[in-house]
């Protein structure tokens, strides 16, 4: 007997009945089409994957403990000790026993967002946020607080400070300070120890999301905001996800003792544990060394890919147009004038030009960025970046000159 999910005659939770999926990922089927040029997904090269190396270390897990590897089991401590030098490469000094392991940094948002947020709490976010905090804010049922951000400097620290002595009791501030998703700037070094004074002065945690802060292409190393955290206010996020592959699912928290308890207590709720393969296969790997050498590759092909960018852009877009400039990450933000409704857009760019980005207005945590565009490089060739800015351009040109109304546009499409 089949039945319709749509006349499905029992109720839903209030939570199942308001939640809604994120618009970039309601627009992923139409921006992976077969034939496109895609700069949508937020996706590493698959073909810089080091599948060998990795699965030299995955045999020899399974050759050396493979019964271990494959059964339910706690956190795989010669991982924890692994990731407190990858720490220490992003300039914290982490100690092992401060290492939470989680199901990637999406479930680290998670957790960490029940272990603050209750319903209705204030949190401080940036106005353009990636998608994944703003549906862990609704999931929670917070109430965000929009700060601006700039593309030279990033994070309006001043505004921050505005807001904490405004607001009492606010719950945290959900920060990504290295080549930001979506805009790819970076919080000014001399911003960092300011914002962490400011959640220590007002007792409100920052929730440091850093998945990018290893793929650094341009000047010197920036500690991110934990190395400057005095009293443990400051719980970190780090991801194996962009700097070895996404499949993995496997992701940290770096957070003090008093919260790493109930983090797991939340976690177990979820899926009991992370998995034992998974975290044995990368300690190998990162014991091997195998890890510095891949970011060395990475950081080499990513950045003549976002130079490719850059360059395609000066050449083919309009000069009305501007975007970041990113030192590292795989994402550049583009910002069109006023008139230009890049959720518009982007039909034609896929039916017309087979070219596909991710319309700015998906991660507006209030509605912003109907005029702006994300674009990702680390996942086409530079081959195809020139093809693909070049197709895009074309839009871009003649949306700027031409801008379209309803009526133009409605007629366009039929």
């Amino acid at each position: 007997m089949s039945t319709s999910t749509s006349a499905w005659p029992y109720r839903f939770s209030r939570r199942a009945t308001t939640a809604r999926r994120s618009l970039m990922r309601e627009l992923m089927p139409l921006t992976t089409r077969p034939g496109l040029i895609s700069f949508a997904g937020g996706l590493p090269a698959p073909d810089l994957f080091p599948v060998e190396d990795y699965q030299i270390c995955l045999d020899h897990v399974l050759a050396t403990e493979g019964r271990r590897a494959l059964q339910y089991g706690p956190i795989y401590p010669p991982l924890k000790e692994a990731l407190a030098h990858v720490m220490q490469w992003r300039g914290v000094d982490a100690n092992p026993d401060d290492i939470f392991i989680t199901n990637g940094a999406q479930q680290g948002l998670s957790v960490v967002g029940q272990l603050l947020l209750n319903p209705n709490s204030p949190v401080i976010v940036e106005q353009i946020a990636f998608t994944g905090i703003g549906q862990m804010i609704a999931e929670r049922g917070a109430m965000p607080l929009t700060v601006a951000t700039d593309l030279e400097s990033g994070l309006d620290v001043d505004h921050v400070e505005y807001l904490l002595k405004l607001i009492d009791q606010v719950r945290a501030i959900i920060e990504v300070p290295d080549f930001h998703n979506p805009l790819g700037v970076s919080i000014a070094a001399e911003s960092r120890p300011r914002l962490a004074e400011l959640s220590q002065r007002f007792r409100t945690p920052i929730i440091e999301d850093d998945p990018y802060g290893l793929l650094r292409y341009e000047g010197a190393n920036i500690p991110p905001l934990k190395a400057h955290d005095a009293d443990g206010g400051i719980i970190y996020l780090g991801s194996f996800s962009k700097i070895l592959a996404p499949g993995l699912r496997l992701g940290w928290v770096v957070a003090p003792k008093a919260a790493l308890g109930k983090l797991t207590v939340i976690k177990e709720s979820q899926d009991l544990e992370t998995s034992q393969l998974a975290q044995r296969a990368v300690a190998e790997f990162i014991q091997r060394g195998l890890l510095d050498t891949h970011l060395e590759k990475l950081k080499v092909a990513y950045a003549v890919r976002r130079k490719t960018m850059l360059d395609a852009l000066a050449r083919e877009f309009p000069r009305e147009a501007e975007w970041s400039k990113p030192k590292g990450g795989i994402f550049i933000w583009v910002t069109l004038p006023d008139h230009v409704n890049t959720l518009d857009l982007l039909p034609r760019a896929v039916e017309q030009e087979k070219i596909a980005f991710v319309p700015g207005f998906a991660f507006g945590i209030q509605g912003q960025g109907q005029s702006s565009l994300r674009l990702n490089f680390s996942n086409a060739t530079p081959e195809l970046i020139e093809e693909g800015i070049k197709r895009l351009g074309k839009i871009m040109q003649e949306a700027v000159s031409r801008p379209l109304t309803a009526d133009t546009h409605t007629k366009e499409r039929k």
